[in-house]
């Protein structure tokens, strides 16, 4: 599709954009399953656990948000850690804006409650390929977001058949993933700097903070990614 062509929003957009899609919905499955099998440690219903995956839909905060779980947690600094560390689709948001601008309102709001992570960069590259069917955008996002509900469920099933978690080694489970993520991102050295404050900031909270720890290192290493571009 030409550069110049108006942008809309088809039934066509929305099948190329579930079909583009598919190769992310294994690894946002198993994401969601990481994500069902520690809810279920930490004590949540399989409802909660799926409740909070469709209306928060964010593996990054949903995680965090895990992290300072208690049997009575303050619902403050939880939706704060939430809204902090989602802050980033305002920017997302705000560039697919043109993309969207051949959409109804129901159509554009519902696109942007399915947009995520993987579905935005992938929509973002089909977006300067040209393609200004916004229903691409939609059609990803779905594909996306209906295996992390899937594996939700899922990861919470499996991790009520397990009497003790930890002695299966199933809480390293954020860890190894997060660990795989970082690798397949890292771009070079000029990502030592950013990574070795978010290691540092994780410590340092971890022995102060514990339930800060992965939205301190998030800031650590933004702040120092900032500052590392503005130079």
């Amino acid at each position: 599709m030409p550069a110049e062509a108006a942008p809309g929003f088809t039934r066509g957009g929305f099948r190329r954009g579930f079909v583009g899609g598919q190769p992310l919905a294994p690894g946002t499955f198993v994401y969601g399953m990481v994500f069902g099998v520690l809810a279920s440690e930490k004590g949540l219903a399989w409802i909660e656990a799926l409740l909070m995956s469709v209306l928060v839909y964010s593996g990054s905060a949903q995680l965090a948000a895990l992290q300072g779980w208690s049997a009575s947690p303050l619902i403050t600094p939880l939706v704060f850690t939430v809204l902090l560390i989602n802050a980033r689709y305002v920017l997302y948001g705000a560039s697919v804006q043109p993309w969207l601008a051949g959409a109804t309102r129901p159509q554009a709001f519902a696109t942007l409650f399915f947009l995520g992570d993987g579905n935005w960069a992938l929509s973002m590259r089909q977006y300067h390929a040209g393609d200004r069917d916004a229903g691409y955008l939609f059609g990803s996002g779905v594909a996306t977001a209906l295996p992390w509900f899937v594996g939700t469920a899922a990861g919470h099933l499996v991790g009520r058949g397990v009497p003790h978690p930890t002695s299966l080694g199933l809480d390293f489970m954020l860890v190894a993933f997060a660990a795989a993520i970082g690798v397949s991102v890292f771009r070079g050295r000029g990502d030592l700097a950013p990574a070795a404050a978010a290691v540092l900031a994780a410590i340092a909270l971890s022995l102060w903070l514990p339930g800060w720890t992965i939205v301190g290192a998030g800031l650590a290493a933004g702040l120092v990614a900032g500052a590392r571009d503005g130079s």
